[in-house]
């Protein structure tokens, strides 16, 4: 079975998504029920819902609405990261505010469509060193050139568990491994820092691509983390740029091939399940 560390829900009546408009494939409600199908038959046992970039004023409600749902009968959801502003003075308030919630597992602040300077200003990082004993973790979603951005946070905060997004975000359709690569295995140096086996097929060629394609993306970041330090996330509805939730589960079997079971289990659930407590 799988555990999805990474599911985006998407509730227009709800809640406000301004960065939708400017992208009309993913710009209408993307429901519980509608993934649950799908993950059922794919294998999926339960899920952690990753913040979806709502309006700032929307972020707490955000996470009411995903509580409210996985209280629900048969919800597969069993927690979430929230969104958060480590930038905004209101941060450690909210923090205190989100650490009493068993439900809130970790954060995550967008920072790859976001100026470098973000996560460099001094409250932004004394913020991030307010998680280390809260067992709360941080999702960092950078693109290639911005990962020694995200290797500074690491070492700045040694006690904070942090988790790199989608591969590190490679460019697969343009097939560049540099400096990805060098930059992948000087982050994964890092004890705090896990890695995130997702996002991938959204960034290959969606007509195109084939299993061969994302081998180098994917093992590289397990060869760089060691199957003790990855878990496995969906990005749905993100992947259905790509082809889908069961596609990219079916690409992550064959990706899978050659592990033995201890490390599929780890990499497809049980990592989840110890970073998480779930």
């Amino acid at each position: 079975m799988i555990f999805d560390t990474h599911l985006h829900l998407i509730d227009q009546s709800a809640l406000r998504y301004p960065w939708l408009s400017g992208v009309p494939a993913l710009n209408r409600d993307f429901s519980h029920d509608e993934y649950a199908t799908q993950a059922r038959r794919a294998g999926i046992e339960g899920a952690l819902h990753m913040e979806v970039d709502v309006d700032p004023a929307d972020i707490e409600a955000e996470t009411s609405h995903v509580k409210a749902l996985s209280q629900q009968r048969d919800s597969l959801l069993r927690g979430a990261i929230a969104s958060c502003r480590p930038e905004a003075p209101s941060f450690a308030a909210y923090l205190e505010h989100q650490r009493g919630d068993p439900f809130v597992k970790g954060f995550r602040r967008v920072l790859h469509v976001m100026p470098d300077e973000l996560s460099e200003g001094a409250l932004f990082r004394e913020n991030i060193k307010r998680l280390a004993g809260t067992r709360l973790t941080f999702d960092l979603v950078v693109l290639p050139h911005q990962i020694p951005k995200a290797i500074a946070l690491a070492d700045l905060a040694p006690d904070v568990q942090f988790v790199l997004d989608h591969c590190g975000v490679p460019d697969i359709k343009g097939s560049s491994e540099h400096p990805w690569r060098e930059h992948m295995a000087e982050i994964a140096r890092r004890p705090n820092v896990v890695g995130k086996i997702s996002g991938v097929v959204a960034y290959a060629d969606p007509g195109s691509w084939t299993v061969d394609t994302l081998r180098p993306y994917v093992e590289h970041t397990i060869s760089c983390f060691g199957w003790n330090r990855v878990v496995w996330g969906s990005d749905w509805p993100v992947c259905t740029l790509g082809g889908g939730l069961a596609t990219w589960v079916a690409a992550t079997h064959a990706l899978l091939g050659g592990a033995s079971a201890d490390e599929r289990e780890k990499l497809l659930s049980g990592n989840a399940k110890r970073l998480w407590s779930l």
